[in-house]
């Protein structure tokens, strides 16, 4: 019993460091280009990506660790969702009332390509099949990370076709907004699982 478990931490802890740094490359690659293409939407999922970096960090570091630290790790990955998700909104009003003009080609491309990464961090933690906190608050993580990618490329579509920077705010708003669900998803999850000792899980 002793020995399945080991096998399925070491297994946890490989997937999480992958989608870790995949996760700060796309930090890096999507906060560059959101400077560059001055977009609201890119410069909140590069936050975003950022943010999910380190709660994949304090995941892979709980693996293996008593359920109440297991529990509280996935605690904090909610409330840094909800904070990222008020930061991008006071960002979005900002450049709602100073003004901005988003490039939509910069916006497309970075969509695709982030869009691909987030899919294959999806699909790598599903195969673990777990019901572990941490890879459920990751699952979710990836799961919304994808989701905005594809209002991302909308969004630089619209900006193109329209040449207005309103979709590009109104992308970053409902990042904004599915990164709110996901910390109130992962904080309901947590809350529903009583808390236990310091046993091993």
């Amino acid at each position: 019993m002793s020995g399945n478990h080991s096998d399925t931490d070491h297994l946890q802890k490989r997937v999480l460091l992958i989608v870790l740094a995949l996760n700060f490359l796309l930090f890096v690659v999507l906060g560059l280009g959101g400077l560059f293409a001055n977009s609201s939407a890119l410069l909140a999922n590069a936050v975003d990506n950022g943010s999910d970096a380190v709660v994949y960090l304090l995941s892979f570091l709980a693996v293996g660790r008593a359920l109440i630290w297991k529990q509280r790790t996935a605690r904090t990955s909610g409330i840094m969702l909800l904070v990222i998700a008020a930061a991008v909104l006071i960002d979005a009003i900002r450049r709602f009332v100073y003004g901005s003009e988003p490039g939509g080609w910069t916006m497309m491309t970075l969509a695709v390509v982030a869009a691909v990464i987030n899919l294959s961090c999806l699909q790598l933690i599903r195969r673990q099949k777990s019901n572990d906190v941490n890879m459920r608050a990751a699952e979710t993580f990836s799961f919304n990370d994808f989701a905005s990618n594809g209002g991302i490329l909308v969004a630089g579509g619209l900006v193109m076709g329209l040449k207005q920077s309103w979709p590009d705010l109104v992308v970053g708003m409902i990042v904004a907004a599915i990164a709110l669900k996901g910390g109130v998803d992962i904080l309901r999850s947590v809350s529903d699982e009583p808390e236990r000792g310091p046993q091993a899980s």
